[in-house]
């Protein structure tokens, strides 16, 4: 079995928010960035206000430990990372989370809560598109939940652990 070595240092990898709206779920995707040294992007607008209380509590004591970024658009966005490489992750997604090529600084890009994406960005890049699946009657998982799954996903087929 693989042991984690935390002195020694891996890839960050980018976590990219398109327009959120619950802040419990932003604060709880800002803990598990600093948990794993991944950065965190804002495309606004935000659904709350970056002082919001249920933010911070979610968040806990963490937020000195992430570094997030806040972008103005996702137009914005996408102009500032023209050549990454970015992944999306929809209901509407092509292939299952599990095929996407991970790479070292990679951007994952997930939707709000209500909405996801916007289809006219998951159709433009729809072979980098990704889902998770579901079984059942539920719609989609929680935006922290997906993020999770998909960010330790990541580290695991890059070899960090």
């Amino acid at each position: 079995m693989k042991s984690l070595d935390k002195s020694e240092s891996f890839p960050s990898l980018h976590v990219v928010l398109v327009e959120p709206e619950i802040p419990p779920n932003t604060g709880s995707i800002a803990r598990l960035c600093g948990a794993t040294n991944s950065v965190l992007h804002l495309i606004h607008p935000l659904g709350f206000k970056t002082d919001d209380r249920n933010l911070r509590r979610a968040g806990l004591d963490y937020w000195s430990s992430v570094t997030v970024r806040h972008h103005s658009s996702l137009k914005t966005f996408m102009l500032e990372n023209a050549g990454g490489d970015l992944l999306y992750f929809s209901t509407r997604g092509k292939y299952v989370y599990t095929e996407a090529d991970f790479t070292p600084g990679c951007y994952l890009v997930f939707g709000k809560e209500t909405e996801g994406l916007p289809p006219s960005l998951i159709k433009k890049n729809i072979e980098r598109s990704f889902y998770l699946p579901i079984w059942g009657k539920v719609r989609s998982l929680n935006l922290s939940n997906a993020v999770g799954i998909v960010l330790y996903e990541a580290y695991r087929k890059l070899g960090i652990w």
